[in-house]
């Protein structure tokens, strides 16, 4: 299955996969995946459980191994590594417990090596401020995964891997989310996102994996 996209604008990204085939213990969940993702683009990762969503997604976080394909991102310089433009939000929110939520920002701040300058409104943006002085153990559910996604927000990453990041948030957090995408991509960034609901990027294309061997 291919996903292509051809007019790519001078000095922008490119994610470009390759035939993939992923074996996940002794079954094949996918095989001949292959798409091109340019900065201002999103690929929505569609199909039911079990279809390969979320391991695509680890392929290309480099979290998961690629048995054959390959997996390039260009015009990042010759240098350069895929996972230094990437940032993965996947099943688990990264949330600290025992960290405050301010803390758990500090940390990841650090970590991306991002300014502390982008704290305050990476709190204000996901509506966490009121919050900052709590342990991160104490969220809701919604709350930490409001916490999680704050980290998009933090790094300048081009490349954003979402893997269901709509789960146990309310309808105005998911139009929260929604607004931070659409201004992603407007500055050129690019989005590959597993999910089973519209996230309303209506530019976003879509890859089905739910009609491919598993």
């Amino acid at each position: 299955m291919t996903i292509s996209e051809t007019d790519q604008p001078a000095g922008a990204l490119r994610l470009s996969a390759r035939d993939l085939l992923c074996v996940r213990g002794d079954r094949e969940v996918f095989r001949d995946v292959s798409f091109d993702l340019m900065s201002g683009d999103m690929l929505a990762l569609v199909g039911p459980n079990g279809s390969g969503k979320s391991s695509l997604l680890r392929q290309v976080a480099g979290l998961l191994d690629v048995p054959a394909g390959e997996i390039v991102l260009e015009g990042a310089g010759a240098e350069a590594r895929l996972s230094d433009h990437a940032l993965y939000a996947g099943h688990l929110d990264a949330v600290k417990a025992p960290l405050t939520v301010l803390e758990n920002l500090r940390f990841w701040a650090d970590f991306y090596g991002a300014p502390r300058a982008r704290i305050s409104p990476a709190l204000e943006g996901f509506e966490l401020d009121h919050l900052a002085t709590l342990p991160a153990g104490v969220l809701s559910a919604g709350q930490k995964r409001r916490l999680g996604l704050a980290r998009l927000l933090l790094a300048d990453r081009a490349l954003w891997l979402l893997d269901e990041p709509t789960v146990s948030l309310d309808a105005r957090t998911i139009g929260l989310l929604g607004q931070f995408m659409s201004a992603h991509l407007e500055k050129g960034g690019l989005i590959l996102a597993a999910t089973h609901v519209d996230l309303g990027i209506s530019a976003a294309r879509s890859l089905d994996l739910g009609g491919l061997r598993a």
